[in-house]
C-alpha cells in the first residue's frame, strides 16, 4: 500500500467550459456532480460507484450550443486527474478486466495503466453514434469522452460492446465494463513490489 493518498484536486479553465474536479482513487465511489449534463451526470455516478473512486465535480459550459465542449473537457480533466493521482504506480496491479451486462447490453472493458495512451473502442450498433440519449448525450460522446480519459490519463483500453439495443443501456454498460476495469488495474496487489513493469518505470 502507498504511505501517500492518491488525490488530486483540477481546475480547468477555457473560453468554452469552466472545471474543477476532485477525486480520491481509494475512496468508496461517492459522486457529487453538477456538470449541467444530466445524462453525463448519470454516467459518471456509474464510473465513481463501480471503480470505487470518490469523485466531486462542478461544471459549466457553453451548453446552449452542444454539450461536446463540456463533456470533452471533463473527460480531459478527469484523465488528468487519473494520472496525478496514480503517482508512480508502484504496487498497483496494473490490469484489469471486465464484462458488465446491464438488460440487453453487454460490454467489455480491459485496461493497462501503461502511460502508453490508446483507445480501441468497437461493437457500438450503426447509428448509435446520431441517437440523441436524454434529449442531449449524442451516443458518440461516448467514444469521444473516452478517448479524453485515457489519452489524458496515460491508458490503454480496450472497450468492446458485445451486444446490446437500448442506447441508454448500452452507454451504461460501457462506462461500467471501464470503471469495473479500472478499479481492478489501480487497486493494490500485496504481491507487487515497486513498479510492475520490465522497464522500472510507467
Amino acid at each position: 500500500m502507498a504511505s501517500s493518498p492518491r488525490t488530486a484536486s483540477i481546475h480547468r479553465e477555457t473560453s468554452e467550459s469552466s472545471i474543477e474536479l476532485e477525486l480520491d482513487l481509494d475512496g468508496t465511489g461517492v459522486a457529487d456532480l453538477e456538470t449541467s449534463v444530466p445524462f453525463f451526470d448519470h454516467m459518471l455516478t456509474a464510473f465513481a460507484k463501480h471503480s470505487l473512486t470518490d469523485l466531486r465535480v462542478r461544471a459549466r459550459g457553453d451548453i446552449d450550443i452542444d454539450v461536446h465542449h463540456t463533456v470533452e473537457d471533463i473527460g480531459i480533466t478527469l484523465g488528468t486527474a487519473i494520472k496525478q493521482a496514480l503517482g508512480d504506480k508502484a504496487g498497483i496491479s496494473r490490469f484489469g478486466d471486465a464484462l458488465v451486462p446491464l438488460d440487453d447490453a453487454l460490454a467489455q472493458a480491459v485496461v493497462d495503466i501503461s502511460n502508453r495512451p490508446y483507445l480501441v473502442h468497437s461493437g457500438e450498433p450503426a447509428g448509435f453514434e446520431f441517437h440523441l440519449i436524454g434529449g442531449h448525450f449524442t451516443g458518440s460522446m461516448v467514444r469521444h469522452v473516452m478517448e479524453a480519459i485515457t489519452f489524458n490519463a496515460g491508458l490503454t483500453v480496450h472497450l468492446t460492446l458485445l451486444a446490446g439495443r437500448d442506447p441508454h443501456h448500452i452507454a451504461e454498460a460501457e462506462f461500467k465494463a471501464f470503471a469495473r476495469a479500472f478499479r481492478q488495474a489501480k487497486s493494490y496487489d500485496p504481491l507487487v513490489t515497486g513498479i510492475p513493469s520490465t522497464k522500472g518505470a510507467l
